[in-house]
């Protein structure tokens, strides 16, 4: 699991904000790339860095600064906040960018996202602000998308996005727990890695977000800010708790499974593997048909429905081509 340190940029400076509130900034003492290096010099394993006026804003005075940050760290840089289009994403993945992040940008334009996954294969990432109910927020938590989840999760996943931020909207990071459930169904959605991102409170629920898996699958990283700049505990120290964490059983047994077996053997169990995720995202679209149709929203429902359908014909299209391969081997 990385370790992801959060560094917000508002007018140049650094800043952290008590309440995720931009008139409450405060203004921090080191410059943006002098407290990055401060982080990669704790043990971070990748800086994460939100360009708070590109995202409020649509201010990109930021951008120069952020470039030269880039070039001057020894550890990847995560670059998000007003990344809304394919030339702004593609012009910060030239200047070194290890990846970048869209948020309200790639719900509201999802041919767009096909597209950048399409040019920048393992650079895209998407950031859910997800409410209790699951259903995601957008616009820094000022508005509701009328779209959940899960269906968000397996659009974006069959898109080519790389991995998924998933955070609580409205969450107070240092006073409330993190929400495990909704990592957890994230984690069950898709096999693309799940980042977690909405803070902890303390070691402890940094211990219980580890924890936390779905399938043998934990989240592939944290994202921690304001919890080490108030004292709550160290990168050290967070280092140390996930050293704590053992590989997930399932990865031990997958390696035994694959030792000493045939490469055709190895072809076909990826081809079923591929059929299973078809199969479960048909069976996640059709469960979204009927909860919609059950909810009065009977267009929405039979769009699950028909993307069900999708799936199941992929799938069906991957049996056909197996039992050619099959049909081959046998004859030979």
């Amino acid at each position: 699991m990385d370790l992801y340190a959060r560094l917000n940029i508002l007018g140049g400076h650094s800043v952290r904000l008590p309440r995720g509130d931009l008139d409450d900034a405060i203004r921090l003492d080191n410059d943006p790339i002098s407290r990055a290096r401060s982080w990669a010099e704790q043990g971070a394993d990748i800086i994460h860095v939100v360009d708070l006026d590109a995202a409020a804003h649509r201010d990109y005075q930021n951008r120069a600064l952020i470039d030269e940050l880039v070039k001057a760290m020894p550890i990847p840089v995560q670059v998000a906040g007003g990344i809304r289009t394919p030339s702004e994403a593609a012009r910060l993945i030239e200047a070194g960018a290890y990846r970048v992040v869209m948020g309200t940008a790639a719900i509201e334009d999802q041919n767009m996202v096909w597209d950048l996954c399409r040019a920048h294969p393992g650079k895209i990432v998407v950031s859910l602000d997800v409410r209790p109910d699951e259903e995601v927020a957008i616009r820094g938590w000022a508005m509701n998308s009328g779209r959940y989840l899960e269906e968000v999760l397996l659009e974006m996943s069959d898109a080519g996005v790389t991995s998924f931020l998933i955070a609580e909207a409205g969450r107070d990071a240092l006073l409330e727990p993190p929400n495990l459930d909704i990592l957890a169904t994230a984690l069950s959605l898709v096999d693309d890695e799940v980042i977690s991102s909405g803070g902890v409170r303390h070691l402890n629920d940094l211990r219980d977000v580890i924890a936390t898996t779905a399938g043998g699958k934990r989240a592939g990283g944290v994202i921690v800010g304001r919890e080490v700049t108030h004292g709550r505990f160290t990168l050290d120290e967070a280092k140390a708790v996930l050293a704590e964490t053992p590989r997930p059983a399932s990865d031990d047994a997958k390696t035994r499974a694959t030792v000493a077996v045939d490469p055709a053997a190895t072809d076909a169990a990826e081809r079923y593997q591929l059929m299973a995720t078809e199969l479960d995202h048909a069976a996640a679209h059709a469960r979204g048909a009927a909860q919609r149709i059950l909810e009065g929203e009977t267009a929405r429902g039979h769009t699950h429905g028909l993307t069900a359908t999708g799936h199941l014909r992929k799938s069906q299209q991957m049996m056909d081509e197996l039992a050619v391969i099959l049909a081959d081997q046998s004859a030979s």
